[in-house]
């Protein structure tokens, strides 16, 4: 999961840059780059949960 994580970041990373270099119109980047936030956002809370029950069993 932590490996998942990193790359939608860096997929995050080419979306906006995508969008900035206008290569994407504004309305599909945006969307795309709604969607990679969310899918961050769930990475990092299953990292995280997974760090912590990982830590209380030691």
């Amino acid at each position: 999961m932590a490996i998942a994580s990193k790359e939608a970041r860096e997929t995050h990373y080419w979306l906006r840059l995508l969008r900035d270099s206008k290569y994407l119109p504004q309305g599909a980047a945006g969307t795309l780059i709604d969607s990679c936030e969310e899918l961050i956002r769930l990475l990092t809370a299953i990292v995280k949960t997974t760090q912590k029950a990982l830590n209380t069993k030691h």
